[in-house]
């Protein structure tokens, strides 16, 4: 009898203890979805609000951080995950999808895709965030063709993404080199 009282208090007291864990001992694999963008968005490493920029921008949730990293760039997020000073408890990182811009060069606010299984269109003619050239991100492989078309370039993945071409200071200046702001294509 005793022994049987044993495994059942045993029993009890692992169930109290899964039960405790708020999720069943579970761990979810879900990563949090995309935040709104804000007025109060500020790149984290130009400190400009983000609307005063043309382009895809991105976003990248930490672990311990109760809001985004926002960016300007898609350089800029790329750089965040390269560099070894920043912190790397990612949750998440999210990319504005340009197959959804306007003519203004804006993607729409709910146009937010996951950066890892983006296509990026990079080394184009296209200037994006910060009048620079900038990586274009589609959810749709078709449409970053048709930028490319447009634009020029090369498509790349996410795992593929030239650490040069991230690190590499940016033309600034695209009246002087041929290249104009991006939109949709028309």
């Amino acid at each position: 009898m005793k022994t049987r009282a044993a495994r059942l208090l045993g029993a009890a007291l692992l169930a109290a203890a899964l039960a405790g864990c708020g999720d069943g001992g579970v761990t979810s694999s879900l990563p949090p979805s995309p935040v709104a963008m804000t007025d109060d968005a500020v790149g984290h490493y130009c400190g400009m609000n983000l609307y005063e920029h043309i382009g895809p921008k991105g976003q990248i949730l930490l672990r311990d951080r109760d809001v985004p990293v926002w960016f300007s760039t898609i350089r800029e997020l790329f750089a965040y995950t390269i560099l070894p000073e920043e912190p790397k408890a990612i949750l998440a990182l999210y990319v504005q999808d340009m197959g959804r811009a306007g003519p203004d060069g804006n993607p729409p606010a709910d146009a937010w895709i996951d950066a890892r299984t983006a296509h990026y269109l990079i080394e184009s003619n296209a200037v994006g965030g910060m009048g620079a050239p900038d990586a274009l991100p589609f959810a749709r492989l078709e449409d970053a063709r048709a930028y490319a078309e447009r634009y020029g370039g090369r498509i790349v993945g996410f795992k593929d993404m030239p650490e040069d071409y991230v690190l590499r200071a940016p033309e600034l200046s695209p009246l002087t080199t041929g290249r104009e702001p991006v939109g949709a294509p028309s």
